[in-house]
């Protein structure tokens, strides 16, 4: 399993890089996990948007999905695409006002807002809290997380690795059975800890951190860091609570996250 970090900028772009967006490939199939502001410019950096046999969204926040429009152009008026998009729909799970809400951001005009319709080239597969999906290698579980609207965590597996992304999310108790005994876990951490910090919005890195140590995750992935919030510090607070090894991500960095100590093979690193 692979994952490659495509966005990761909190709530917002950031001077360096997308808002939220992700690839998790493994035995040729490719997965995208969130299509933040910018994010469709960084996956085509990587590969070509049509070589996607799916695509997640935890929620339907701008910072973790405002790109889809950009792909709904892609996908409809492509000149030359290698296949035809009306015959293999892609796949989206998501939340269950994505159709939706999706078809009223693309809407061209205000007449059309109750009548687009994206379906012609997307699947759209609403999420429910602990079903398992399987696309390719992957059994992906979704878990209802802590967040002002419907959001959910995911649980990624194929038989040699395995992976959780939190998602945005405050402390809860579905997070420790979503992210026990990964070999990583991907987590945000939009801020530095604070007792006045606003419940059910968001990890600190001490919360992610001390979920870390609680799960007994391989290694602990920071994500989702606001642009105005000191990643030192965020990381300082993470390692605080966690022994085992922590990164702060950056656009482009890779992990290969099925090896027996999981691998930096691209990126900065920490």
């Amino acid at each position: 399993m692979l994952l490659t970090i495509l966005g990761c900028s909190g709530s917002l772009p950031g001077p360096h890089g997308p808002a939220s967006g992700y690839l998790v490939e493994a035995d040729g199939c490719r997965l995208a996990i969130e299509l933040g502001s910018g994010v469709l410019a960084a996956l085509q950096a990587h590969h070509d948007p049509f070589s996607l046999d799916g695509l997640l969204f935890s929620h339907l926040h701008p910072d973790h999905c405002s790109d889809f429009t950009t792909l709904t152009v892609t996908r409809r008026y492509h000149t030359h695409p290698p296949y035809d998009t009306r015959k293999h729909r892609l796949p989206v799970h998501g939340p269950s006002e994505a159709a939706d809400r999706f078809a009223r951001a693309y809407a061209e005009t205000a007449d059309e807002l109750l009548t687009t319709d994206l379906s012609d080239v997307f699947e759209f597969l609403p999420l429910t809290g602990d079903a398992v999906t399987t696309i390719g290698p992957f059994e992906i579980t979704a878990v209802r997380v802590d967040h002002p609207t419907e959001a959910y965590g995911f649980r990624i597996t194929t038989k040699t690795a395995s992976l959780a992304y939190t998602g945005d999310t405050g402390p809860c108790d579905a997070l420790l059975g979503l992210a026990q005994g990964v070999d990583v876990l991907l987590s945000e951490a939009t801020w530095t800890h604070a007792d006045d910090r606003p419940l059910g919005r968001h990890l600190s890195g001490v919360q992610a951190g001390r979920l870390a140590a609680d799960a007994g995750v391989g290694r602990l992935l920071l994500t989702h860091i606001a642009p105005w919030t000191d990643r030192d510090a965020v990381l300082a607070e993470a390692r605080g609570q966690f022994s085992g090894p922590v990164d702060v991500v950056a656009q482009g960095d890779r992990y290969a996250v099925d090896e027996p100590v999981v691998r930096v093979i691209g990126g900065h690193g920490n």
